[in-house]
């Protein structure tokens, strides 16, 4: 264990930024989100497209895919907020969005706007689809500012610190833990190169590559989720989240 602590990842002692209660966690989802806006009007405009129809799109999606992972979240682990704390499933900013909600919403809301603004679907969301691997993987280290969603107890060099307070119940005694936030943003990375190699190569049809994203993200989501200990709804042996 000496090694472990004297070779591990540390996590931050706070997650607020500066003197301000600016949440950390708030502010890794806007960079992401930023970035994600960034690369897809890049990728629109070499299409040919205006880059300020991937801004109205998503002032749309954005919200409506936080809104859809924080519905998600709190169906699937309803548990954490009712009967006893119900106020407590509006607290965005102390973590909690399942990424399955929000591509499923934030995909329907974003497929509306596109065709009122007169856009074929498939080709923007093409476009869009390397930019949300990166989102997810920046927003990631949300979950590491809130030292949350951690996986099981590991003596490897890159085991993650945290804190006594944050550990659940029976792991009281084990100080680092597979950083599941830093696996899972790093195959969202790999997602992003794969993504932009096979845009390259011009072999898949329209929406075909944002179903290569979809296929991507859930597959990383697979192993991520098994090593996963935090508290979750299941069914039958596996946790929701894995059946989705």
């Amino acid at each position: 264990m000496l090694h472990a602590l004297l070779a591990s990842l540390p996590s931050p002692s706070t997650n607020t930024l500066g003197p301000l209660p600016i949440r950390a966690y708030g502010v890794m989802i806007a960079l992401g989100v930023v970035a994600a806006v960034w690369l897809s009007r890049k990728r629109w405009a070499a299409r040919g497209g205006d880059p300020e129809d991937v801004v109205t799109i998503a002032l749309w999606a954005v919200p409506a895919g936080l809104i859809g992972a924080r519905l998600y979240h709190v169906a699937t682990d309803w548990k954490t907020y009712f009967p006893d704390d119900p106020l407590g499933a509006l607290a965005i900013w102390k973590g909690g969005l399942g990424i399955p909600g929000g591509v499923a919403l934030g995909t329907i809301v974003g497929v509306v706007i596109a065709r009122r603004l007169g856009i074929r679907p498939g080709p923007i969301f093409d476009a869009v689809a390397p930019a949300l691997p990166l989102a997810q993987a920046i927003g990631r280290f949300g979950n590491w500012f809130n030292q949350e969603l951690f996986g099981s107890p590991t003596d490897l060099p890159w085991g993650l610190q945290i804190d006594l307070a944050n550990r659940p119940f029976g792991y009281e005694q084990f100080a680092t833990f597979h950083p599941t936030f830093l696996y899972e943003a790093l195959w969202n990375l790999s997602l992003v190169g794969v993504l932009l190699l096979l845009d390259q190569r011009r072999i898949l049809r329209p929406g075909r590559l944002f179903a290569v994203y979809v296929g991507g993200y859930f597959l990383g989501r697979l192993w991520v989720e098994a090593l996963r200990i935090d508290t979750a709804s299941t069914i039958g042996p596996f946790r929701i989240n894995t059946w989705m």
